[in-house]
């Protein structure tokens, strides 16, 4: 474990003058100067004291916490030694592999806060796991599931103020892996920088916790087969914003995508997957490649078939919305989330929402299980200690 000792050490660079800013060991430049000087607690003591944030203000957006964990790599080696350093810009090559080229892939995951003052973590090998996958289809080495879980650790740790209160929301923890090095002709980088960096957040949709409208959208493709649809890459992202900003001018929370080579299949939501419920029976779009494997997907799937229901992974048709009783969508940053209506071809439809719901009743059980107030009988839950 980082020992408290180091922390201190590094805690106390934050109150260093402007004229000691200077690159780091690793060609970040310190921005520690531009930090007002705080106190601060023990960290991984049991007693924390919070920062200095209105909990019950805080949305889904990224506020600069104290440090940010930084391991590097040369092309055809492993990586090795990471460290903390005070969270800071970051200095890079315009030639960079990820600037040019979108070399780059990342992760999103959580800290939760228990009342007890425990810290605990949901399912982050499957993090460390998907970023190794990513990162094999974008020709980038990546960190070992132990060297991630280690980083992710010890950014919880170094940031354990910046954790919420029990139900004032968590800690959202950012990995990324991206080629840092200088590239002028399309081939992969000569280096690659992991970094992860946190930011405590609440809920990720302005309605809350409210039911979300959805617009489905036949124009524009979110991804194709053959493509890195299934795969975090930065450069998924980039390409949705036109559409997400279009629907949301027009009053809606989202946008539905459909395949891009029937436009009749249901595909996923911009940054979350789609559940639709009949009766008994949950279905939801396969990760056959265009769709991104959901680590909160995959829970729930086994969570509902705890539950009893049926739940089917298989291709699912737009025109199956209109017999739908409820719809709702999944993802690390919106958690489970209900969708009160669907619009497609200028036909609203409606689902079933509230707390007798499907979503609700998963939604409850989840949380539970990740806030450790429902016992963890899957082994899911880490605690950072």
């Amino acid at each position: 474990m980082f020992s408290n000792m180091m922390i201190q050490f590094l805690r106390r660079s934050h109150t260093l003058s402007s004229s000691n800013f200077k690159l780091g060991r690793f060609g970040f430049a310190s921005r520690a100067a531009s930090l007002p000087q705080q106190t601060y607690g023990n960290v991984g003591g049991d007693v924390d004291e919070y920062a200095d944030v209105e909990w019950d203000k805080i949305g889904f957006g990224a506020i600069p916490t104290d440090y940010m964990y930084v391991m590097k790599c040369c092309k055809d080696h492993d990586f090795e030694h990471g460290q903390l350093n005070p969270y800071a810009n970051i200095q890079i090559s315009p030639a960079a592999g990820v600037l040019n080229y979108g070399q780059g892939v990342y992760e999103g995951t959580k800290a939760q806060r228990r009342s007890d003052g425990r810290v605990l973590l949901f399912r982050p090998d499957q993090n460390a796991i998907r970023m190794r996958e990513g990162a094999h289809r974008l020709c980038m080495p990546a960190p070992s599931t132990n060297q991630f879980l280690h980083a992710l650790k010890q950014t919880v740790l170094a940031n354990k103020r910046w954790i919420p209160p029990p139900g004032k929301g968590s800690l959202y923890i950012r990995p990324m892996l991206i080629g840092s090095g200088p590239i002028l002709g399309l081939a992969p980088s000569p280096e690659y920088t992991f970094l992860i960096y946190a930011s405590p957040v609440r809920n990720y949709f302005k309605e809350g916790i409210a039911a979300l409208n959805l617009y489905v959208e036949e124009e524009y493709d979110r991804a194709s087969p053959g493509g890195a649809g299934g795969v975090k890459s930065i450069t998924n992202y980039a390409p949705v914003l036109k559409a997400i900003t279009r629907a949301k001018n027009r009053g809606f929370s989202d946008v539905l995508y459909l395949d891009s080579v029937n436009k009749k299949y249901l595909e996923e939501v911009s940054s979350c997957n789609i559940f639709i419920v009949k009766g008994n029976v949950i279905s939801t779009p396969p990760t056959a490649g265009t769709i991104l494997p959901g680590i909160t997907r995959k829970s729930i799937i086994e969570i509902a078939r705890d539950h009893g229901y049926k739940v089917e992974e298989r291709g699912v048709m737009v025109d199956e919305l209109s017999e739908a009783d409820e719809v709702f969508c999944t993802g690390t940053a919106v958690g489970v989330a209900p969708v009160g209506s669907i619009t497609y071809k200028n036909q609203r439809m409606e689902f079933r929402v509230g707390d007798e719901s499907t979503c609700s009743r998963l939604y409850s059980t989840l949380v539970g299980i990740q806030t450790g107030v429902i016992e963890d009988k899957k082994g899911w839950i880490v605690e950072v200690v």
